[in-house]
């Protein structure tokens, strides 16, 4: 087999030269018993700059005739498969062993490398996702890893606001809708990001179902998001269409989709919907979901979106009242003013 299974099959092919000063390499770099002699990254500004304690490298084939390295630790990110592949080629070529990170560069899709390194006596494995383990103690898993954006850092020019919400079907996709409305009422340029497949009404800018991604991939998805929307409009505002709750009761599994989308659009203001008595949801609440939506991100929720329907003798005032916050109920009152309250927090009033 060509998966890694244990730190001691590693140690086993000491010393090593990494490829990846980042996250990854100082990670692989750290663990018990391993050797590192080199480090290698594309990047011209980490270059010649001292990392874990070994200055950065440019060429992998200097490395290998000024260090006694037998093996190439290849550790990428998603997204650069591509450099992955060519470094792997060439220390295979050279005679050396390889390690490479299932984040980087399957050997399930590249049997050519196997072949390669039979050819010259050498060693290559990964270091594999393990959902043999998934799927031994949940009974199924994915064929392979299924993150696969590559990661981005991106900060958006217009204010970004987040419409979330106590629980599912609360009235996240009504407010995020109605502010848009309400925005282009005013004649203030903006563009509506729904997350969900359902999101197929006006003023919607597009919509994606984002829990069909991977969670690490959510963020990436967000900023991919909202930058596509810069680079074609000119926008004052873009309110993203949150899903689920931080804190819903009963239904854990998307309360992660929640975060994700709340971290990768690291808004300006947040807009929290309640749904009152709901029938078939247990949110906890207001207060224990503004708490976590402003311990996830440092943000500010400004405003509350009230669904009134299951509960016909509550009223807004009731939750301004107790919250200090302005509240709405959207189908009745529209969005004027959590619009207003928006605006207000970032100074555009």
């Amino acid at each position: 087999m060509y998966s890694v299974t244990c730190v001691e099959d590693l140690q086993d092919l000491n010393p090593y030269v990494i490829v990846g000063a980042g996250g990854g390499g100082e990670k692989f770099s750290n663990l018990e018993g391993i050797e590192t002699v080199g480090f290698l990254d594309d990047n011209p500004q980490k270059q010649g700059k001292p990392f874990c304690g070994l200055e950065v490298a440019s060429n992998l084939d200097e490395l290998f005739e000024t260090t006694d390295a037998k093996t190439v630790a290849i550790m990428l990110p998603i997204g650069a498969e591509g450099a992955a592949l060519k470094y792997a080629v060439q220390a295979l070529a050279s005679g050396k062993n390889v390690i490479v990170s299932f984040r980087s560069l399957s050997l399930s899709d590249n049997e050519s490398l196997l072949k390669l390194a039979d050819q010259n006596d050498v060693v290559i494995k990964e270091i594999s996702s393990r959902l043999d383990v998934v799927r031994e103690i949940a009974g199924i898993a994915p064929e392979k890893c299924c993150e696969v954006l590559p990661k981005i850092s991106y900060t958006p020019k217009a204010s970004v606001i987040f419409c979330g919400g106590t629980s599912q079907e609360c009235g996240k996709r009504t407010t995020t809708k109605s502010l848009g409305k309400e925005a282009t009422k005013r004649g203030i340029k903006n563009a509506v990001i729904s997350t969900d497949e359902m999101g197929l009404e006006q003023p919607t800018y597009f919509n994606f179902r984002a829990g069909s991604l991977s969670a690490m991939d959510i963020p990436s998805a967000i900023l991919s998001a909202i930058k596509y929307v810069e680079e074609r409009e000119d926008v004052e505002l873009i309110f993203v269409e949150g899903q689920s709750s931080l804190t819903e009761m009963g239904n854990p599994h998307p309360r992660g989709l929640s975060a994700a989308i709340l971290i990768g659009a690291h808004p300006d203001a947040v807009v929290v919907g309640h749904r009152p008595n709901h029938p078939y949801r247990e949110p906890r609440g207001i207060a224990e979901e503004i708490k976590a939506i402003e311990a996830v991100e440092p943000t500010k929720v400004v405003g509350l979106s009230i669904n009134l329907r299951n509960a016909p003798d509550e009223t807004v005032e009731d939750y301004e009242k107790e919250f200090g916050l302005p509240a709405a109920d959207m189908y009745h009152d529209g969005a004027a003013k959590i619009l207003d309250a928006i605006l207000e927090h970032l100074g555009k009033n």
